[in-house]
């Protein structure tokens, strides 16, 4: 027979033994799939270019003038009207005003993608 304090030792690294499984089943959320254009936050708030583009300006260029403005660069899926943000954005500036396909894990928190991968898309 167990005596008090031993049957507390097990209980205790029995609850110590499932808090390490239930953290590792947690700890790292699945990378996903997300399409859309890579935008500057003002415009995908006003749900495109159209009211902040100046004449003659393409999406890229629209993208990389409000970004230098304060912006950030976001994930912008039109079809859902979703704006993610793109915790990485050295990766992004490369497809400024572009269409693409981005791999990561998304927060929902803080509507962030935390960044794996990004490739050109259609």
């Amino acid at each position: 027979m167990l005596t008090g304090g031993e049957h507390m030792k097990r209980l205790a690294l029995g609850l110590i033994a499932s808090l390490a499984f239930l953290t590792i089943g947690f700890a790292a959320p699945k990378d996903q799939t997300f399409t859309g254009e890579v935008m500057d936050s003002p415009c995908a708030m006003l749900g495109g270019h159209e009211k902040m583009m100046k004449a003659g300006e393409s999406a890229k260029d629209c993208t990389i003038r409000c970004v230098g403005l304060g912006g950030k660069y976001v994930l912008f899926d039109a079809s859902k009207k979703m704006v993610y943000q793109l915790d990485d954005q050295k990766k992004a500036e490369r497809f400024a005003g572009a269409k693409i396909k981005v791999t990561g894990s998304y927060d929902e928190a803080t509507k962030t993608i935390h960044v794996t991968d990004i490739k050109a898309g259609s």
